[in-house]
Order: C-alpha cells, then structure tokens, then sequence
C-alpha cells in the first residue's frame, strides 16, 4: 500500500555513502524532510535529478529541510557518485528495496524503480508526494514549492 500525503511516514534505518546508518525519525522535530527515491547512480535522469537538488540545497535548507536520497545501488556507488557531482546531501543505501516497497513506491512498467519524491514535515507527516519517472528535474521544484507552503502554515500556527 502506498504512503499518502496525511499518513505517518514509516520509519527506516539505512546506510549512508558516509557509512553510518541512517534513521529518518532522528529528524522528527527538528527539520522537514525531502525523501526523495530515485532509480540508479550515474544514470542520465537520476544525475540530473541529483545535481537538481545539489543545485538547490541551500534553497531547501533555508526552507528549514533536509535532502535525503533513496536507491538500491550499494554504500560504494553512492559515494562515487556522490563524490563525482559534489552532492552535499546523504545517499542511502536500500539493498533489496526494503523501503521503496514500504513506501509503495510505483516501478515503471512493473520492471525499472520509480522516482518519487516525499516532503515530510517535522512531526513526521507527509504532507506532500509526487511521482514522475520521466519529469527528473520537477521533483526539485515540487519540493520548494510545497516546502514554502510547508514554513508558510508554520509560521501562522
């Protein structure tokens, strides 16, 4: 079953390129969330999704969040790629598609691993999904513009 916006977003522990395990629930209460899923290192879309959001990191964690990207390629391969475009965010490692599948994230064809991206507020709650194999740059514009909404509710509470 996939996470909806609305839903608590399940908790993980996964391995980052740095080689310390990740557990998303440490950012609970202190920073919003963009989880994104991507497919494969070094491929053509998931680099350029990559460099988006390495491009725009100051920009999200002005916004008060935190990048954290998902594919099942191993520790070594994502710090080469992290290495090899200057990603300043954490790579996590989810051998077996552990996560994906608890996400529901959507495969294409029912053969390639999605690409979706969650925006996850500080209480844990995901408040935002999109999902687009093809559209690799959007997810980014997708995460600043429901990161702004996300501050602007903040702010009024």
């Amino acid at each position: 079953m996939a996470v909806k916006v609305g839903d608590k977003a399940p908790d993980f522990t996964l391995p980052s390129q740095m080689g310390d395990n990740v557990t998303l629930s440490e950012y609970f209460g202190k920073k919003n969330i963009v989880l994104y899923f991507y497919p494969k290192d070094e491929s053509p879309g998931c680099t350029r999704e990559a460099c988006s959001f390495r491009d725009s990191y100051e920009a999200l964690t002005d916004l008060g969040a935190e990048v954290l990207g998902v594919s099942a390629q191993s520790v070594e391969s994502h710090q080469s790629f992290a290495t090899h475009y200057g990603l300043p965010f954490l790579l996590l490692s989810d051998k077996g598609n552990r996560v994906r599948k608890l996400y529901g994230v959507p495969s294409t064809m029912g053969v390639f691993p999605g690409r979706a991206t969650y925006i996850i507020d500080k209480q844990g709650i995901v408040r935002h999904v999109f999902s687009s194999q093809t559209q690799a740059e959007k997810h980014v514009e997708e995460a600043i513009k429901a990161l702004k909404e996300l501050v602007s509710e903040q702010v009024i509470a």
